[in-house]
């Protein structure tokens, strides 16, 4: 099997229809498997995957796992040289997985790679981040972008060129290309697994950190391309649990990475901001 498109989805039926309808429309001299991973959706994601679909091999889990955690389920299943974690989300064109597929083939050195995202008129998204500083995440956190305009700038890479291929730091989670062999070779013998502390949220960016501690490197090909909808499944979740999720992955990534310090002035700019958003939620139930 040369691909292994792995797909964790919640409650996004006919987007994840369009996705796989996409996915086999997929043209290229290539052999690709998918898989369905659904965290527990009662929208009858998982009635659909089994009728109209019945080629994926499809996990239904009984409770939400998390993104990191189910795509280790389908990852741990996967027989392709090459792991495609995919949004349900996303829709592919007819020569996006062979173009990734044939460019990752082809270039030895890159462990992960992302394409070139555009929205439905076709427009660029721009997913290509540095690794996240404390300068950055503390502007993110006390909102400070909405007053200094360019105060993120470095960190969102706002100059980056779309349309060259180059080596970068992480790329966004929603179509994520790992190469085993490549990860094989700074990792012997190790499954290319995402870090379950993670929810939802910097877990490829984890990931990314990783592979260039281990020597590897990740990059962004411009010649392929995939369609965004940004976030389709996250949408219905409550903005105060988003928050939530968004701090504790956060946090765990700059105590696994980031200077002792660092990890502490975060936690401390974090709680007002909680303490703020638990009054406003007291206040709005009375």
């Amino acid at each position: 099997m040369d691909l292994s498109v792995i797909i964790v989805s919640w409650n996004v039926k006919e987007k994840l229809r369009d996705n796989l309808r996409a996915l086999y429309n997929s043209k290229g001299d290539f052999s690709f498997e998918v898989f369905v991973i659904d965290n527990n959706s009662s929208d009858g994601s998982v009635e659909m995957v089994k009728a109209d679909f019945p080629q994926v091999k499809l996990i239904a889990n009984q409770s939400n796992l998390g993104f990191a955690r189910a795509c280790n389920q389908g990852i741990q299943e996967s027989s392709g040289d090459f792991v495609l974690l995919l949004n349900p989300d996303m829709k592919v064109f007819s020569d996006t997985l062979f173009l990734m597929f044939s460019w990752m083939r082809d270039k030895n050195s890159a462990t992960v790679a992302g394409c070139h995202l555009v929205d439905s008129e076709g427009k660029t998204v721009r997913q290509v981040r540095r690794f996240p500083t404390l300068r950055d995440q503390l502007a993110i956190v006390l909102k400070l972008p909405h007053l200094f305009k360019g105060i993120t700038k470095k960190y969102l890479y706002s100059d980056f060129d779309y349309s060259q291929d180059q080596k970068v730091d992480s790329i966004r989670g929603s179509f994520f290309m790992i190469s085993k062999r490549s990860y094989n070779q700074i990792n012997p013998g190790k499954l290319p697994l995402l870090d379950e502390r993670y929810f939802i949220w910097f877990e490829e960016v984890d990931f990314c950190q990783q592979v260039y501690q281990l020597g590897g490197e990740v990059w962004y090909n411009s010649s392929a391309r995939c369609e965004d909808y940004v976030g389709a499944s996250f949408s219905q979740v409550k903005r105060g649990q988003t928050q939530l999720y968004f701090r504790s992955s956060m946090l765990k990534y700059f105590y696994k990475w980031r200077p002792c310090y660092e990890y502490l002035i975060l936690w401390l700019a974090w709680l007002p901001i909680l303490i703020l958003s638990k009054l406003l939620c007291l206040r709005r139930s009375r």
